[in-house]
């Protein structure tokens, strides 16, 4: 095969990119995936793991139900991979927890699901608000302070280091051509074909996908398509190993397979990954010990923070180029949630050339236009 000879090029070697060409190679496409490599500043190093479903789609109801359907297709995707790779990505789904430590912010989480739940077309995905008894029958180790919270069952959580590396595994076994260091500089299409003009040299495609996080600001424009995002810094802080404490997911709070706690959640306007704001880190781990006292002693290992990968308003973005047919763009916040999706639903789509406008209508970047024109 000549090097410039593909079917697909995925630009984007991240969980979102990775996972759209282990789909697309499992369609039999010949798929070529460009990266910057790890000097690409990586949302997929930096995230909290959740595989999360309630609180999704206040504001585009269809994005609950694409939630849902990528929850329930995770447990078959990640079982195809360890088929396929041998590795385990510590995939579980005992439901997850919105923990509240005032009455006036159980009201406040209540008062927010009755909002998501009125919604036109929302799906039932049986978010229940429970009272501190319910929640301690199933979360023993609560501080005196929570009063109470919201509980989804299909909420779950993988290790996602994991999960970035059983996909390169699995896309090398499966013959996409992996091409480090091959920024994307240009694209352009001549003669039915994309020419893709990178630091490691020019890439020939038959389609593009662009999966590059928020570099698709870029990247988008250069096929007639557009990704307006707004990154965001949120920092994480893990401790050190610990007793198995806490089987459900706490939207702030999860203890990994491995026996560590990662804390996090913060939003920052900053872009900037190496810094640190040890205020911010602070108020996360002072909720944390309030949520749960047997924190309050534990030694932290490490802390980071990472740029979300965040559109404008918050869902995702999915759009095939009117102008240069055969190039699409998928952007979205929640790429361990939606891997499923995009490997199981999202890539068959590409392969076949056009996306199925029933499943993704609701999320082009044309609702941008409406909102403003409204």
């Amino acid at each position: 095969m000549a090097a410039s000879d593909y079917d697909v090029a995925v630009v984007g070697g991240g969980l979102v990119g990775a996972a759209t060409a282990w789909g697309l190679a499992r369609e039999g496409c010949r798929v070529a995936l460009l990266d910057e490599g790890d000097r690409a500043v990586r949302a997929s190093r930096g995230n909290f793991a959740l595989i999360w479903v309630q609180s999704k789609g206040l504001g585009l109801a269809p994005y609950a139900g694409w939630t849902v359907r990528s929850s329930n297709a995770w447990a078959a995707f990640a079982q195809a991979l360890k088929e396929e790779t041998g590795l385990d990505v510590c995939f579980q789904r005992p439901g997850g927890f919105h923990l509240a430590l005032s009455e006036k912010e159980l009201e406040a989480r209540a008062n927010v699901l009755r909002r998501l739940h009125n919604q036109p077309g929302i799906v039932d995905y049986k978010t229940e608000i429970l009272d501190r008894s319910q929640v301690a029958k199933m979360l023993p180790d609560i501080g005196p302070e929570v009063v109470g919270g919201s509980y989804c069952p299909l909420d779950g959580h993988v290790n996602s280091l994991r999960l970035f590396r059983t996909l390169h595994t699995a896309i090398n076994a499966r013959g996409v051509k992996y091409l480090p260091s091959h920024r994307v500089e240009n694209i352009t299409k001549d003669d039915g074909e994309f020419r893709l003009t990178t630091s490691g040299g020019t890439i020939r495609a038959g389609r593009v996908a662009l999966a590059a996080g928020n570099a698709n600001m870029r990247l988008a424009p250069m096929v007639g398509l557009e990704a307006p995002m707004k990154p965001e810094r949120g920092q994480i802080v893990v401790t050190e190993r610990l007793r198995p404490f806490l089987n459900h997911p706490v939207v702030t709070v999860r203890q990994t397979d491995e026996g560590t706690v990662m804390i996090g959640d913060s939003k920052e306007d900053s872009t900037d990954p190496s810094g640190l704001t040890l205020g911010v880190s602070a108020t996360e781990a002072e909720r944390a010990v309030r949520l749960f006292p047997l924190l309050a002693n534990v030694n932290v290992v490490r802390t980071w923070s990472a740029i979300r990968v965040m559109t404008q308003d918050g869902f995702p973005i999915y759009d095939e180029s009117e102008t240069h047919p055969g190039a699409f763009v998928l952007c979205c916040h929640s790429g361990v949630t939606l891997a499923a999706n995009h490997a199981l639903t999202v890539a068959p789509m590409i392969a076949r050339g056009a996306l199925d406008q029933t499943l993704v209508a609701p999320f082009s970047a044309r609702r941008f236009h409406v909102q403003e024109a409204g």
